[in-house]
């Protein structure tokens, strides 16, 4: 292990381990805190969320993407905060945490007894919305987690989403697909944060009226198993509460080849993550490239892997 490795590691297990222990009003102005100060250093990852932001809201300035990258970064923090904090929630905090629109696509979908994928970007508290599921609802489910370095690091994610009632399965190694499928197979729910492609081999999508490659995992598992597949979003308004919505399930199409309709279900995924991403911009934590001219086409999935996991 390398000692930036090891730094990333000691830091992060700092934050799991002291910051669930703040008084809530200490921990909240310490992310904001550190917000503004990378923000204020302008560095890689600050720079890229602006540019992605210029994509998402066009006829914005600079001093309105300024404005938006300073939000966002407050944002993006409070999705740390809360995370450090969540194993520490009890199941009454993390039940009045979130409230969602239109969960009836979820409950209906589950009751079908086929299973349901739920498909999200990288907008507010994912993790807060999965430990919703599993202590308000009593939904067990099954996510993905990217191999973080040092190995270390992804244990901890691992051990932390586990805690709040999830099976993480790695995003490598190629049995997460056929393991996913099984459990939409016994009317299980699968969550799976799908606006950004790791793999190489992720769908084009018109994103904002740029091309972009997303993952071609859920319209594959919908197909496959006959699942529910619903589009999900997030947003903070300010209060302690997280809102979200569940969008209208995407429909697998009645003719075509599995590549086209695959390409027909990611595009209506990424449709509406841009409905949701238009609306809260700032609580897209995006700092990484993710449009198709921004990469380097061979070394998109290793290009900018700092930061979400």
């Amino acid at each position: 292990m390398s000692a930036q490795e090891r730094l990333t590691d000691a830091l992060y297990g700092a934050g799991w381990g002291t910051v669930k222990k703040l008084p809530e009003p200490v921990a909240v102005r310490l992310g904001r805190t550190i917000a503004d100060i990378a923000w204020k250093q302008r560095g890689k990852g600050v720079l890229r969320l602006e540019s992605n932001y210029a994509r998402v809201v066009p006829d914005a300035g600079p001093e309105r993407l300024a404005e938006l990258s300073r939000a966002g970064m407050r944002s993006y923090l409070r999705y740390w905060m809360e995370s450090f904090r969540l194993p520490a929630w009890g199941p009454e905090r993390i039940a009045d945490s979130f409230t969602p629109k239109d969960l009836h696509h979820l409950t209906e979908g589950m009751a079908a007894g086929k299973g349901v994928i739920l498909a999200l970007p990288h907008l507010a508290n994912w993790d807060l919305a999965g430990a919703w599921v599993t202590t308000k609802l009593g939904i067990p489910f099954t996510t993905v987690a990217e191999r973080l370095k040092p190995e270390t690091l992804y244990d901890r994610f691992v051990a932390y989403r586990e805690g709040l009632g999830m099976e993480v399965l790695p995003h490598s190694g190629g049995s997460a697909f056929g393991t996913l499928a099984r459990r939409l197979r016994d009317g299980g729910l699968v969550c799976l944060v799908a606006d950004r492609d790791l793999s190489a081999s992720g769908v084009e999508v018109s994103f904002f009226g740029h091309a972009a490659r997303m993952p071609a995992g859920p319209a594959l598992l919908a197909q496959h198993t006959g699942a529910r597949l619903l589009p999900v979003t997030l947003w903070y308004d300010g209060s302690p509460v997280m809102r979200g919505r569940v969008h209208p399930p995407v429909e697998v199409p009645a003719s075509g080849t599995r590549a086209e309709k695959t390409s027909v279900m990611t595009q209506a995924l990424a449709d509406a993550f841009a409905t949701g991403i238009a609306e809260h911009p700032e609580d897209w934590h995006m700092l990484q490239r993710l449009w198709t001219e921004d990469l380097d086409p061979a070394h998109a999935p290793e290009r900018d892997r700092e930061g979400t996991a």
